[in-house]
């Protein structure tokens, strides 16, 4: 059974440029406003140019019935037809007229020229007829002066409507013509307009083109704008963002090639000898120090990711309450048995009172961790967590730290003199520690403590009330 291929996707068509949709979404509606304007203008304009017509065809009519006078021989018309003619004269349109008896006959004027009556209690009514070929607008009058109370006729005017369809063009042809015209001049005005206003956009564009794929410096914002000036800073903040991202992965590469080195040579090291002798002894003694390297190695890795994460964390952190008080229990219990094995007398104080802070948990968690970890690799006999109101301490009874060398601690891969002569360690302890305090808004102090030894002290900002009730 064969299957149908599918067709392959045609070419995509350009999408229209935003100068041209914003002219479409500005001038199709102003050009239909403006001619809907236009229509109902010319409406009204030609209603009463009708009515103005129609009056005068009206006052025609009562001009020859002034002339209509009952005579011997019955209802006659004064005028002759010269004075007629001088009475119903136009230069454009051709008149017609009729006086009738109300029964229909002629009295003057041309014969077979009928037009609707007027209503019941109405004296005159304008109407449409037809009359030889033509299409006439007419007038029907049924005067009510003495000669037409003794002897009822009525008068009949009809004329073409070349003047009225000629008034009409006119009418449209004054209605449009400027508007079209200053519909063209908006059009161009806007052109430019539009144009210069979007020109920031297509030297945005021309820069990103341009940009190397390894350059993420701030591109050149026109403020032209509001809106450019904050697309431009958007761009900037995030290839911002975007070099922290990459330069914090850079550093994380470079730090694990460049401390891991040193590890695992000295565990293939210590493995080449252990395989090169025969004495189970020896054996068992290269396999305690490998482990310990790996240990120190894995250690290693812990702390590079967790720095790493502190990296990353800095765009995006969400923050929630968190219980200082259990947190700070829960961490002391996890790390009792490696300080009864480091033969350290670990414990803590402050912990009966609820305190309750707005901050990360993993972080916190962390920060507590770094400085335990610390506390047992260069602290004396004793270590204490202590929490007083939001501020959480960790203070050991060891050699302490210099305070010209507090500072440098904080940088990646320092380290103190106690580290130094120990061997152990990588230097970054302090620093995670600094970075998690920076994330969560917390000051970090390094303080002496008494009689000696080293205070470490995280002071957390306060709880809003509105993120209370944890």
């Amino acid at each position: 059974m064969s299957r149908t291929q599918p067709a392959a996707p045609g070419p995509s068509k350009a999408a229209p440029s935003l100068t041209r949709r914003v002219l479409r979404n500005v001038l199709v509606p102003l050009a239909l406003t403006w001619m809907v304007g236009a229509v109902i203008a010319l409406v009204i304009a030609n209603y009463f140019s009708e009515q103005a017509f129609d009056r005068a065809m009206l006052d025609d009519a009562y001009a020859l019935s002034a002339n209509v006078q009952a005579g011997e021989r019955g209802i006659e018309l004064l005028l002759t037809p010269r004075e007629v003619a001088t009475v119903l004269f136009d230069q454009v349109d051709k008149i017609y007229f009729a006086v009738q008896r109300l029964d229909g006959t002629l009295i003057s004027g041309q014969a077979g020229l009928n037009a609707p009556l007027p209503a019941a209690g109405a004296h005159y009514r304008f109407s449409d007829v037809d009359y030889d070929g033509k299409v006439l607008r007419a007038v029907v009058l049924e005067p009510v002066t003495e000669p037409a109370r003794l002897m009822p006729y009525r008068v009949v005017i009809a004329q073409t409507t070349l003047s009225r369809a000629a008034l009409v063009q006119r009418l449209l042809g004054y209605a449009l013509a400027p508007q079209v015209l200053l519909l063209m001049l908006l059009a161009v005005w806007l052109w430019h307009g539009i144009r210069s206003d979007l020109r920031p956009l297509g030297e945005l564009q021309q820069a990103l083109d341009r940009r190397d794929v390894y350059d993420l410096s701030p591109v050149a914002v026109v403020r032209t704008s509001r809106e450019v000036q904050r697309l431009g800073n958007a761009v900037n903040a995030l290839f911002d963002r975007l070099n922290h991202s990459v330069r914090a992965q850079r550093e994380f590469v470079g730090n694990v090639a460049h401390e891991l080195r040193t590890p695992l040579a000295g565990i293939r090291a210590l493995a080449e000898y252990g395989l090169a002798q025969h004495d189970s002894t020896v054996w068992r003694e290269q396999l305690a120090r490998v482990a310990e390297r790996q240990a120190r190695a894995s250690h290693l890795i812990d702390q590079l990711l967790a720095l790493a994460l502190a990296d990353e964390a800095r765009t995006g952190l969400a923050r929630e309450p968190v219980r200082l008080d259990m947190l700070a229990e829960q961490t002391v219990l996890r790390h009792l048995a490696r300080a009864d094995a480091h033969g350290v007398d670990l414990g803590a104080r402050g912990l009966d009172e609820r305190v309750t802070v707005l901050a990360n948990e993993a972080l916190v968690e962390g920060i507590l961790d770094n400085l335990i970890d610390n506390a047992l690799r260069y602290g004396g006999r004793t270590i204490t967590v202590e929490l007083a109101g939001r501020t959480l301490s960790v203070i050991d009874d060891g050699p302490g730290i210099p305070l010209e060398a507090q500072r440098d601690l904080m940088q990646r891969w320092a380290q103190g003199p106690a580290g130094q002569k120990l061997g152990q360690g990588s230097g970054l302890g302090l620093s995670i520690v600094a970075r998690y305090a920076e994330l969560l808004g917390a000051e970090l102090r390094l303080d002496a403590a008494e009689p000696a030894g080293l205070r470490v002290s995280v002071a957390f900002a306060e709880l809003r009330p509105t993120a209370a009730g944890d």
